[in-house]
């Protein structure tokens, strides 16, 4: 045999090989749709760290914001082959994407992982001069749309919450929308905001150190946070109660066309990392729930949201293409 027919025999042999190696055998991607330091990307760096421990490859987590509800990250990854080797970390604020014209898909489009989630709360800096929830709605309903509030981007669930907040107070906010959680917190403590809204999983170290003040829960229970008890912005508004709570599910998902030994893969690392203290403890550590479902079970829980969002946001006029168009169903 002739060095060439060698080469391409050898080349042909492992190229063979490589095709046939079980999923996976490279380096897996997790393309983050939120900021860096926000919650959807705090859990996707948390998880696939634990998930690795369950694989033979390592996982490494970008970030790929902007766009209409984190559009610009499903985009991306939508593009990528159905491989299962570059993985979408996303939250249920992505389920109005669509309904707010950031992209032309429902989200059933992906089989989705569900690690938990935090509730949300309205917060404003440590020197606002309004000390309660009533104190900041009665100065915003003095002077309309003039008090320029954080929550995310549009169509996020803090922007949701807070639409839900202005309608269920009978108030208006001038929204301004930030690349994620952690850039609109900042936007607080610099004073380019009066008031912020995301959640207390995200909140909670700025709260323990005293440089934001927590106001209320957008939920029907009060929190304990650095020896205070946050009330329920329900108590002071009952009306919140016909549009709230709305509530957080981040994590991550695979695109549904995917064979089913790469999700079966996933599932098997993901159910692992789920059980272990880490994950147990941290979420503990930092104000989340545990939650766990993935696949059909996941699924059904992102159509729900998909369909409360979509609506929520038509009811509220912040709709751009309207649910039934695209197929969505009323809750």
């Amino acid at each position: 045999m002739t060095k060439t027919l060698a080469a391409l025999a050898l080349t042909t042999g492992l190229g063979g090989a490589a095709a046939a190696q079980d999923y996976p055998y490279r380096d897996i991607t997790t393309a983050v749709v939120w900021g860096a330091g926000g919650g959807t990307d705090t859990i996707n760096r948390m998880i696939m760290a634990e998930m690795e421990k369950h694989l033979p490859v390592s996982i490494n987590v970008i970030n790929q914001t902007g766009g209409v509800a984190g559009s610009n990250g499903m985009v991306y990854v939508a593009n990528q082959p159905d491989d299962g080797y570059t993985l979408v970390g996303l939250s249920e604020s992505n389920v109005t994407a669509a309904v707010q014209g950031g992209w032309d898909k429902t989200f059933d489009y992906w089989y989705p992982f569900i690690v938990g989630g935090s509730p949300d709360l309205i917060s404003v800096p440590a020197d606002s001069p309004h000390d309660s929830l009533a104190d900041l709605v009665e100065a915003a309903k003095a002077d309309p749309g003039s008090i320029p509030a954080a929550a995310s981007g549009a169509g996020s669930i803090h922007h949701l919450n807070l639409l839900a907040l202005e309608q269920g107070a009978d108030v208006s906010f001038k929204f301004i929308p930030y690349k994620g959680s952690a850039p609109g917190q900042e936007a607080a403590l610099a004073g380019e905001v009066a008031l912020v809204v995301t959640s207390l999983a995200e909140q909670a170290p700025l709260i323990e150190g005293g440089e934001l003040k927590p106001l209320a829960m957008l939920t029907a229970e009060s929190a304990e946070i650095a020896g205070m008890t946050v009330p329920s912005a329900f108590d002071s508004y009952p009306g919140l109660a016909e549009v709230l709570p709305l509530k957080q599910a981040i994590g991550f998902a695979v695109h549904d066309s995917a064979s089913d030994n790469v999700k079966a893969t996933l599932a098997q690392a993901f159910e692992a990392a789920m059980a272990s203290d880490t994950v147990a403890d941290w979420a503990v550590a930092n104000n989340y729930d545990i939650g766990g479902q993935f696949g059909e079970e996941a699924q059904a829980l992102f159509s729900t949201l998909e369909s409360t969002f979509a609506y929520t946001l038509k009811d509220l006029g912040a709709a751009k293409v309207m649910p039934e168009e695209l197929g969505i169903e009323k809750p």
